[in-house]
């Protein structure tokens, strides 16, 4: 069975044709970037659709989607209309996301009828975390009626190095940092703390998205003139690294600024090292210490300068990481010192590969259940 995965942003689309019979083999890969945006050719996920489908040597057989937020729906299931209808309810929550992949659901369901399609929630890993992890501190209505809690994202990324780290580490703390970025305890392959929260706004400074934020702060700037709508789309678009550093969302950027003495791109990078220590040392103490660190994404695969002030002065909880090692980019090496009692990976996450198992697993159940 050949499965077409799909990962949308707002404005991209990247795709994988993988060959489950071949243990996910991948036949075709390729993204298109700008959807929508002027000067370019695709104005619709939509259009996309028709052009990846040209691409491609075969129809897919199904097709698996890395979803973000389905509220009370989560692991992987079919694509129903109850399905798209929870996703539009929690748009308002994954902005960015959630309106994506509806459209492009609604798209394959009209270009492929007879195609089945399953969403694989990211905050399927995350259903493992004690609810005392999970609870917000608010009447407790809010959380039994509209779903207000800790779910917790990138759940293909941080289940992909459970995967990868079996048998080799049973408490894991892997740090997935990108243009989105998370922290996640890991323990016996299940994710026991994340540091996303309701939203994928929250937690580590995102590229433009804030992070953790206190709520009471938009009566101090509503006072200042500034309407909820405003600061909400500048907190989702003007903040996080972009919003501390004034330069870019890209760190490549940030990091080239700082090293020409711009004293703000510095500290957006020192604001991430410092968020993302923050959760380890939280995880620490959740995991009673931790076997393996890895790191995962575009900043953790590849910013050698981040790892190494992640990792400074961890000595005492067993990390200890070998500069020399960690010279490594866009490769899975172990870059931890011989004196370091945890583990220290640079890995690579197959998301692509995780869906699709997901997406089989739960198109079998239903064969199984029609026999």
């Amino acid at each position: 069975m050949r499965i077409l995965v799909a990962n949308l942003g707002s404005t991209s689309f990247k795709f994988k044709l993988l060959d489950m019979e071949q243990d996910g083999h991948v036949v075709a890969r390729g993204g298109y970037e700008r959807i929508g945006q002027a000067g370019s050719a695709y104005r619709t996920h939509g259009d996309v659709i028709d052009a990846i489908l040209k691409e491609l040597p075969a129809p897919p057989d199904a097709i698996g989607f890395k979803a973000v937020h389905g509220g009370p729906i989560s692991g992987a299931v079919p694509v129903t209309d109850e399905v798209i209808a929870t996703m539009e309810q929690f748009a308002d929550v994954a902005p960015a996301h959630n309106p994506p992949y509806v459209a492009a659901m609604k798209a394959f369901r009209e270009k492929m009828p007879n195609t089945p399609q399953v969403a694989a929630f990211e905050t399927a890993f995350h259903q493992s975390i004690p609810a005392a992890r999970t609870a917000y501190a608010i009447p407790h209505e809010w959380s039994e009626k509209f779903g207000i809690r800790r779910y917790g994202f990138h759940g293909a990324s941080h289940r992909s190095v459970s995967w990868q780290l079996a048998g080799k580490a049973r408490r894991i703390i892997n740090c997935h940092l990108g243009g989105s970025s998370s922290v996640c305890a890991i323990e016996d392959g299940k994710s026991i703390a994340c540091s996303f929260g309701l939203t994928a706004q929250s937690g580590l400074p995102q590229n433009n998205r804030v992070g953790d934020f206190d709520a009471f702060a938009l009566l101090k700037l509503t006072k200042h003139g500034l309407t909820l709508e405003e600061i909400f789309r500048r907190l989702s678009k003007e903040g996080g690294l972009l919003g501390i550093s004034g330069v870019s969302p890209d760190l490549r950027d940030i990091e080239a600024a700082a090293a020409s003495g711009n004293q703000r791109a510095q500290l957006a990078i020192d604001t991430l090292v410092e968020s993302v220590r923050h959760y380890i040392g939280a995880f620490l103490v959740a995991l009673g210490g931790c076997d393996a660190l890895s790191f995962t994404g575009g900043i953790g695969e590849n910013a050698v300068a981040v790892r190494a002030a992640i990792c400074k002065n961890l000595d005492f909880a067993g990390i200890i990481l070998d500069e020399t090692k960690n010279q490594v980019r866009g490769k899975e090496a172990a870059i931890q010192s011989d004196k370091s009692r945890a583990q220290i990976w640079v890995l690579m996450t197959n998301e692509e590969l995780v869906v699709a198992r997901q997406t089989l697993a739960v198109l079998k159940q239903q064969k199984a259940q029609l026999n």
